[in-house]
């Protein structure tokens, strides 16, 4: 009778262990932030780009003022329209989170632009990305980079968490 018990707490342990992996927030945040992550760029690229999921769990809107990170000078939103099919990008100075709500930043739509990279991003490296919100605050994350041309987080390669995988600036 114990083996079993032991057996599901330890599945359950398992999947909140997981769940905490891919959702980082503050402690005080009413925003989550889920599936962080970057492209790869090749040598000498001077842009990246980051993408996310915001929930807003707060019962107000809020709103992404702006984001800094070590690995760039700038950090700028865009969002992707088509006209006339061609493709063009806008800068957002802010994007508004509605209340119990999803903002999804991902490839061909909104994304996080990373200007003036220090250095490139390599595949199976983190950085930190701090984003401020004008209610919940500064959010910390830490942003895994996938390969390049990635088009989505499951294109990464399975991730070794060591110390010298953090990129330095």
């Amino acid at each position: 009778m114990k083996r079993p018990f032991k057996l599901i707490l330890s599945i359950a342990l398992a999947l909140i262990a997981g769940a905490q992996v891919n959702a980082q927030t503050s402690s005080a945040s009413s925003v989550v932030v889920e599936r962080p992550w970057a492209r790869a760029t090749p040598g000498g690229a001077k842009t990246g780009a980051a993408y996310l999921t915001l929930i807003n769990n707060g019962e107000a809107r809020d709103q992404l003022l702006g984001a800094t990170t070590p690995v760039a000078d700038k950090v700028q939103f865009h969002s992707t329209t088509e006209e006339n099919g061609m493709s063009r990008m806008r800068e957002m100075p802010v994007v508004d989170l509605v209340p119990h709500a999803k903002t999804t930043f991902d490839p061909g739509g909104m994304h996080i632009m990373l200007v003036d990279l220090k250095q490139p991003l390599k595949e199976g490296q983190t950085f930190s990305l701090s984003l401020t919100f004008a209610k919940a605050g500064k959010v910390d994350v830490t942003v895994p980079v996938a390969k390049v041309g990635a088009r989505r987080p499951s294109d990464m390669a399975p991730m070794m968490h060591h110390h010298d995988d953090t990129m330095k600036e």
